[in-house]
């Protein structure tokens, strides 16, 4: 939904105080809402010849159009980054588009859940769990999505809420449902924060993910998608605060990739695992078998209150929540080690390994083939 409030009374969000009568000038709709405004600008592919798509500016977001317009005039964004698209006219204000559905499962901590699915055209991309996470000084963005649209929505949902400055975006792995929609938070000031190895893991994939995510979910919907610089890296532990609370960032080993970083709220103990932990959804291996089992055994020493996977959920309990992930892990070290002493080719095993898993997961025949061949590969040479 967009961003409306009442008329007569208006709390919270971008306003945050409380207004006696309506302002003049704002746009009431015939159920006595009022709407925000926002800044866009509206890119094409190429001029004249569509695909086109608005793109929010985020910062200007006002009550009235008056005051977005003015907002634009004495801060004019730069349109540097849309290099390569059209600009169709100038920056303008329109009233706020749809935001994401998000959860509030502890006190200032947010969740949207996406869908357990592929990424195509119906869904959008939005496939994956993004969150942010509110302190008295700012607000902490935890993973952006597969498309810039996605990114805008959620800036939305965080506006409904608080009017704090985004100071960063936390980036739990490169994959591109998790990756791709930084550039709006850059554009507003965000520290891009992440695994000290996902500046070259993003780098040697992200030309593929660009090019498949533009295809799965349209060129339509894809315009203005970005990969953005990495500005802070994480090599073991590093802790951010937002005022009044702080957030503990971790680099793991390899595991469910090469680059996983999780994200701990001290103060609700509230852990963001990023894909180290899947619900409902079947794992990916894009890793080390061998380390995510490590790694999974590691945060189950951890003194939590929940944790917030990457996807399903949105928030399982602790440490039972993550028993059937643990559970999938073994089966699949254990149907692979016994494929391998049997002789089987890898053809052959990728058939049987973590059957008896099938039940219990959704979307297991695109994943478990490719995480069987990765573990048949991994402990082949064990």
């Amino acid at each position: 939904m967009g961003l409306t409030i009442s008329c007569e009374t208006i709390v919270g969000g971008i306003v945050g105080v409380m207004l006696a009568a309506p302002v003049r000038g704002m746009r009431c709709d015939h159920q006595g809402e009022m709407h925000v405004f926002e800044a866009i600008v509206s890119l094409c592919l190429t001029l004249g010849d569509g695909p086109c798509r608005d793109q929010l500016l985020p910062g200007h977001e006002a009550l009235t159009r008056e005051a977005c317009i003015a907002s634009l005039a004495a801060s004019a964004p730069s349109l540097a980054s849309f290099d390569g698209l059209g600009v169709l006219g100038e920056p303008t204000c329109k009233p706020t588009g749809t935001a994401l559905d998000v959860t509030e499962v502890a006190p200032g901590v947010f969740v949207h859940m996406g869908l357990i699915a592929e990424p195509d055209a119906d869904n959008r991309g939005d496939v994956a769990n993004l969150g942010f996470i509110i302190g008295t000084n700012g607000v902490a963005v935890i993973d952006t999505g597969a498309a810039r649209w996605m990114a805008e929505a959620l800036w939305r949902a965080i506006r409904q809420r608080t009017d704090r400055p985004v100071t960063r975006v936390v980036l739990t792995h490169m994959h591109p449902d998790h990756a791709l929609g930084a550039a709006p938070f850059a554009a507003a000031g965000a520290q891009i924060i992440g695994h000290a190895d996902l500046p070259r893991a993003l780098s040697d994939r992200q030309a593929n993910y660009l090019e498949s995510l533009d295809r799965l979910i349209g060129t339509a919907e894809f315009i203005g998608t970005q990969t953005v610089p990495i500005g802070q890296l994480v090599q073991d532990r590093r802790d951010i605060d937002l005022g009044g609370r702080v957030l503990e960032l971790r680099a793991w080993p390899l595991a469910h990739t090469a680059a996983d970083l999780t994200v701990l709220d001290k103060t609700t103990q509230t852990l963001f695992a990023g894909d180290l932990v899947f619900h409902r959804h079947t794992p990916a291996l894009d890793g080390s078998l061998m380390g995510w089992q490590a790694v999974l055994a590691e945060l189950q020493t951890m003194e939590l209150a929940r944790l917030i996977p990457g996807h399903g959920g949105p928030a399982l309990d602790w440490p039972q929540g993550v028993a059937a992930m643990e559970r999938y892990l073994n089966l699949l070290e254990t149907d692979t080690r016994a494929a391998i002493e049997a002789g089987a080719r890898l053809g052959d095993a990728v058939e049987t390994i973590a059957q008896g898993e099938a039940a219990y997961w959704e979307l297991f025949e695109a994943y478990n083939p490719r995480n069987a061949t990765g573990a048949f590969t991994e402990l082949e040479w064990d």
